[in-house]
């Protein structure tokens, strides 16, 4: 059973996956039917010119405005469960989280920076490169202190501390900048969001985000023999300074790739891989697909649902998936400290 139950809940993720896909292409101001979104997808540009005005603008809808959405949500919520994962099994936390633990915040910072004082005129690849940068430092600065002690209280400690020096050192570069149309331009990207985003940010991401997965998706096996210890670990034959290495850079190429063209959206590495670890059978290398398809699973739902509920002004998802992480953080934290009482 515990061969089966993983092949089966990753083809339910992925049917879940492509129903909500169908969803938010059909979803918005012009709602659009299965068979209209299907004849969009199919069109080529080139014929779009003989086809009617209404086909031509359904195209125009589904090809340039939602569907780099959707895959932009899809690739940034794999990234985010895969790495949430990852770190919990390296760390052998289970509060372990990019945005909770600082990662997140310190590739905004590494974004901000490249953005609003000129790197970014030099070339596009450099607000990926200073935001995987700054969240390797923070994620190897981590895993020293991870190290150092096993308690739960101290990493999550160390991470809000981390936290709260990269939003202080983001505040100063917000309160520097010299125009005030960036200074608010940040502040609504900092909240995270899919919108108004183009295959441009996906080809952008996209090289550094599958390299990522690859690292953390090789590390499955290695991560299963941690969960003995890393002296049984180090005596079945892993490599436990590479196999750091490989989690701490695969973390830094997929939260880093994904803040700098969304920002910063927290809590989906969180509470995926705790919604998935019990149908694995709680192995690390079966909850690293899992928690890559539910990330994705979770974020478009999350999209689909602020679209649904949004007036004039769209919420933004950074938002709404911190109103659905927080409580649920504060649940696991609650659960942890019930269990230790009894």
């Amino acid at each position: 059973m515990s061969r089966i139950a993983p092949s089966l809940l990753n083809l339910l993720l992925m049917l879940a996956l492509l129903t909500l896909l169908l969803l938010s292409l059909s979803i918005g101001s012009v709602p659009l039917a299965i068979g209209d979104i299907g004849r969009a997808l199919l069109s080529s540009a080139a014929a779009g010119a003989d086809l009617a005005d209404v086909r031509v603008q359904q195209q125009v809808i589904v090809n340039e405005i939602r569907l780099p959405r959707v895959l932009l949500a899809i690739l940034v919520g794999m990234s985010l469960g895969a790495a949430g994962a990852a770190l919990q099994g390296l760390l052998r936390n289970p509060l372990a989280e990019p945005g909770l633990l600082g990662v997140s915040s310190s590739a905004s910072l590494g974004a901000v920076l490249c953005l609003y004082y000129g790197l970014s005129s030099l070339s596009a690849w450099l607000v990926p490169l200073s935001a995987m940068g700054c969240a390797a430092l923070t994620t190897l600065v981590l895993y020293a202190i991870a190290r150092r002690s096993a308690s739960n209280l101290t990493l999550i400690l160390s991470g809000v501390a981390l936290s709260s020096l990269t939003a202080a050192l983001t505040s100063l570069a917000i309160n520097l900048a010299p125009n005030p149309t960036d200074v608010q331009d940040i502040v609504l990207w900092l909240m995270g969001s899919l919108s108004d985003r183009s295959f441009a940010d996906i080809r952008l991401c996209l090289p550094f985000i599958a390299a990522g997965l690859l690292l953390l998706f090789a590390c499955g096996p290695q991560l299963d023999a941690l969960t003995l210890g890393e002296d049984e670990a180090s005596s079945l034959g892993v490599n436990l300074p590479r196999l750091r290495v490989q989690i701490i850079v695969g973390t830094a190429l997929c939260v880093g790739a994904s803040v700098a063209v969304t920002g910063a959206i927290g809590f989906i590495g969180l509470v995926v891989p705790h919604l998935l670890r019990k149908w694995v059978a709680y192995h690390p290398s079966r909850l690293l697909l899992s928690s890559a398809l539910g990330g994705a699973v979770l974020l478009l739902a999350a999209d689909i649902l602020l679209r649904l509920v949004s007036g004039e002004q769209e919420l933004m998802l950074g938002v709404v998936t911190a109103m659905i992480g927080a409580p649920f953080f504060l649940l696991l934290v609650l659960r942890q400290r019930l269990g230790a009482a009894c």
